[in-house]
């Protein structure tokens, strides 16, 4: 569900194709080791590195689709905050605010459109929205997604004002995207010193110290 895929039989297809490169892995590994002719203990440890990557390589892949996902809704909420306090304070209601801001976000956020989809249906069928709600965070498993479902569910349960409620949450919200924005920053000033220390250094030293080095060899050459 937080990867996006909402099918009844997704689980079972997800443990299938795990199974299937637990099994295929390894004899694809095996075979071309015996095609090699490699060692009898070269070839199980190949065939053991083979079913672990089978095994683990779905759950990494799930894992980044997760990941991606979570960051496109992490991103979309702040648009939908502002366009839920205007719903609110043009006289709609909660749920029709959550209908039509899921309209709304049809064409430029499409994961959380379709995750607003899913609650305004549940309420539609007679599920208590309390509930819907806390589905709509579990379902996407993002931090400030579970504390906007917090805050509608307390505005809702002791009747304050939901638009003033949203709108404070805006704010702190784009102040969180900011500092995120920030901090990756800042990261990715101490990612590059690897890459740079590791390939661009060795080719500026390299360019320097090349002509005095030509210089060297000709003078003890011609010694």
């Amino acid at each position: 569900l937080q990867a996006g895929y909402a099918s009844h039989e997704a689980a079972m297809a997800f443990r299938a194709i795990q199974l299937t490169l637990f099994l295929a892995f390894p004899i694809l590994t095996v075979t071309i080791c015996f095609l090699m002719d490699w060692a009898l203990s070269t070839i199980v440890v190949w065939g053991a590195i083979g079913a672990a990557i089978g095994f683990y390589l779905p759950r990494y892949v799930l894992r980044k689709k997760i990941a991606s996902r979570q960051q496109r809704i992490r991103w979309a909420l702040a648009d939908a905050m502002d366009l839920m306090v205007i719903a609110v304070e043009a006289g709609l209601g909660l749920n029709a605010a959550l209908n039509r801001v899921g309209e709304e976000l049809g064409t430029t956020h499409r994961d959380l459109h379709r995750e607003l989809e899913l609650v305004n249906l549940e309420i539609r069928v007679g599920r208590p929205r309390e509930e819907a709600l806390r589905n709509f965070a579990e379902r996407t498993g993002v931090d400030d997604v579970r504390s906007f479902v917090a805050l509608l569910i307390q505005a809702d349960r002791y009747g304050s004002s939901i638009a003033k409620a949203v709108r404070v949450f805006a704010d702190s919200l784009r102040t969180q995207r900011r500092q995120r924005a920030e901090q990756a920053s800042q990261k990715a000033a101490l990612k590059l010193l690897f890459p740079l220390t590791g390939f661009l250094f060795p080719v500026i030293i390299l360019i320097i110290l090349a002509p005095a080095a030509l210089n060297l060899i000709d003078v003890f050459g011609g010694l």
